[in-house]
């Protein structure tokens, strides 16, 4: 999950359920847990370490083991900071379960995306996927957005129709950015649909002036009904991953594939859009379909370059053994390059709608010499958990049909 969505969400759970009782330092205390996990990307800056991103990334301090750890010393440094400049401190405690909750609440929403979480690190080093939710969810964003902004726009009865006409206009701004986005990135979705979320938004910060009824509400209620709801979208989300599963394993079992590995990974813009995948010992099937389409969901087989020395030699090296402990689903091809033998390893989670001559992100590429020397190890192309990805069509696949 993208950062910016991890601060939104720490920020409704203090204002929800810590700012009415402990004040704003707490909602400070759960907001910057929400966002401090993330601060292992700091190791991939410093590094020499080709590998750095799925080395560090999402391990240690996206640990359910290690959170009291850094829940204490975040509280004890807040807490004395504020004693630090004379101002009553709040309890130890109180900004330990502040810090706790924000922390958690990272923890939990990562594990939903399909990058993989370890959150039993260092004792286990199991990379957590649960597949409910695509990376960059703007639904998500929205609905733990939306309740803090309606709060703020009710918060004052003389501004409240200036304020509702500003909060509305930027929700409409915003919406045709991400409508833009998603069409550029390959995943667009209708102008009716641009229609009917302006729609619903305007209901949604104008129709309680009927009657006063949003003066009646304080912002902690309006954060807390925002929390459940947001929940129940990702149950949702589980809901239809499960239904999206079930596709795959359809396919794997008509076909008798010995399956080493499957999954249905969320696409954008919304939750009815997934990516089936199965890894077998020859590559992988994959499949993009739409829950509630009555076609058969075709199947394209992606297979791995047939056994050869230089493979042989690549998969013994341990910056690969490293990769693939971290991708799901790789595709293995090899060819030669100015007499050196080239193995790369595509990770085909991070393969999106647009065609482009170059591999996609999270692709490791090895060369070797003639002698078997390993003349160059690096990404294919630059990683980052944080970017939109776009490649696709240049594996050449076989469709395979149920």
């Amino acid at each position: 999950m993208d950062p910016i969505t991890h601060g939104i969400a720490g920020a409704l759970i203090g204002k929800g359920f810590f700012s009415e009782k402990y004040g704003p330092t707490a909602v400070f205390a759960v907001t910057l847990g929400s966002v401090f996990p993330d601060v292992d990307v700091v190791a991939d800056l410093f590094s020499n370490d080709p590998l750095a991103t799925i080395r560090f990334h999402r391990g240690f301090t996206h640990s359910f083991l290690a959170l009291p750890i850094f829940t204490a010393a975040l509280a004890a440094l807040l807490w004395w900071w504020q004693r630090r400049r004379g101002k009553s401190p709040s309890g130890f405690w109180i900004l330990f379960a502040a810090f706790a909750a924000g922390i958690a609440s990272h923890i939990l929403l990562d594990a939903t995306t399909s990058y993989g979480t370890r959150i039993w690190n260092p004792f286990s080093s199991h990379r957590y996927a649960w597949d409910w939710m695509f990376i960059l969810d703007f639904t998500l964003t929205a609905l733990l957005l939306l309740p803090q902004v309606a709060a703020w726009v009710y918060a004052n009865e003389k501004r409240i129709r200036r304020r509702a006409i500003i909060a509305w206009t930027i929700f409409a701004a915003t919406t045709f950015g991400v409508w833009s986005l998603a069409t550029a990135a390959g995943y667009p979705f209708g102008v009716r649909w641009d229609g009917v979320i302006l729609l619903l938004m305007a209901m949604f910060f104008f129709l309680p002036m009927w009657r006063h009824a949003g003066l009646r509400l304080a912002r902690a209620q309006w954060c807390r009904g925002g929390f459940y709801v947001a929940l129940a979208y990702i149950l949702t989300c589980a809901t239809a991953h499960s239904a999206a599963l079930a596709h795959v394993r359809e396919f794997a079992q008509q076909e008798n594939l010995a399956v080493v590995n499957e999954a249905a990974i969320p696409l954008p813009p919304n939750l009815l859009h997934w990516d089936g995948m199965i890894r077998t010992a020859g590559g992988v099937y994959r499949a993009r379909f739409a829950l509630g389409n009555s076609q058969t969901p075709l199947f394209n087989f992606l297979a791995d370059s047939p056994p050869s020395p230089v493979l042989s030699q690549a998969l013994a090296l341990p910056e690969v053994r490293t990769y693939l402990w971290f991708a799901r689903f790789p595709v293995i091809r090899t060819s030669t390059e100015k007499g050196n033998g080239v193995v790369e390893f595509l990770d085909i989670r991070f393969a999106m709608r647009r065609p482009s001559a170059q591999p996609p992100p999270f692709t490791f590429r090895v060369v070797m010499d003639p002698q078997g020397r390993v003349v160059d190890e690096e990404w294919a192309v630059a990683a980052s958990p944080l970017r939109i990805y776009r490649n696709e069509g240049i594996f050449h696949p076989q469709r395979v049909t149920q």
